[in-house]
């Protein structure tokens, strides 16, 4: 089972890295060869792409004898609903506002509840006491999809004001995110990856890393760093500790991924040219960019 969901979350990742650029649409055979890469085998990704047609995630076409599976209207949305929440990394100037949002859902809705606070802390939200979050970043957008899509109009009050004290904002954020526990994690991520990246950019200049090599390590490269939007909530500077190594960590990511990513996008395309139509493959996809890297001129 374990194995089942974790080759479930890599194509999810495959689909929304390299599938999505190509039509969204994938021949399974490619995908069972693209996955044999991490050690799934043919019976594991044939079970999660199944269990994720079920689930109205991916919808499946026969063409000939073979089957074709593309992302739903809804597995789309799940795509973009992540690159937009990818503006949390994004560099903001500090309005000196919170906002500050809280609700009371009667508990025959408990269900909704309890998905709202995951959608609150994925958008960067902390909880200062009970039902009551909040943040510095500008989160009129993401309150108001929030509203719409989970029905709660009625429920909920959103403010955006200033902190009169009697404390300064810093204690807020401690109080709010545990900032020594999220750059411990971006610490062990810059010494497992800054090791990773000076021996596998060797490799690439020496040709002695496979296309498929670096396939295999932009996509878990991708994987990991991805986990930082579920626990970085992404505070402007001013708010962030004298010693904050996000940056770091962000700028060691755009190195190591723009190493890789043409070894590995050539690999993909091989693999996918045999069943596929590269030709769908969208003209304005740079491979050299990501939607995790943060443009400093912004």
């Amino acid at each position: 089972m374990e194995n089942s969901l974790n080759t479930r979350s890599m194509i999810f990742t495959l689909y929304g890295d390299y599938i999505r650029h190509y039509g969204n649409d994938i021949w399974i055979g490619s995908l069972i060869r693209l996955l044999k890469e991490f050690g799934h085998n043919e019976q594991s990704v044939r079970a999660a792409i199944s269990r994720m047609n079920k689930q109205g995630w991916v919808t499946a076409e026969r063409k000939g004898n073979k089957s074709y599976y593309q992302l739903t209207k809804q597995g789309v949305k799940r795509m973009e609903e992540a690159a937009d929440r990818i503006f949390k990394f994004q560099p903001v100037s500090w309005d000196g506002k919170w906002r500050m949002f809280t609700y009371t859902i009667p508990e025959e809705q408990r269900n909704i509840r309890d998905e709202l606070r995951k959608e609150l802390v994925w958008s960067g939200f902390g909880l200062l006491s009970n039902s009551f979050w909040i943040s510095p970043n500008n989160q009129e957008v993401q309150i108001e999809q929030m509203i719409e899509k989970y029905d709660i109009r009625e429920f909920v009050h959103f403010f955006a004001s200033e902190y009169k004290g009697p404390h300064s904002s810093r204690k807020l954020v401690d109080e709010c995110w545990d900032l020594n526990d999220i750059n411990d994690r971006y610490d062990d991520f810059i010494k497992t990856y800054s090791q990773k990246y000076v021996i596998d950019k060797h490799k690439i200049e020496k040709s002695e890393m496979t296309d498929g090599e670096c396939f295999v390590e932009r996509t878990k490269l991708v994987h990991e760093y991805r986990k930082f939007l579920f626990v970085d909530p992404g505070l402007p500077q001013e708010l962030l500790p004298a010693k904050w190594l996000g940056d770091h960590a962000a700028s060691l990511f755009s190195e190591y991924y723009k190493a890789l990513a043409q070894p590995a996008s050539r690999f993909f395309e091989d693999v996918f040219s045999e069943g596929n139509e590269v030709k769908n493959k969208d003209k304005k996809y740079d491979v050299l960019n990501h939607p995790l890297m943060i443009d400093p001129n912004q």
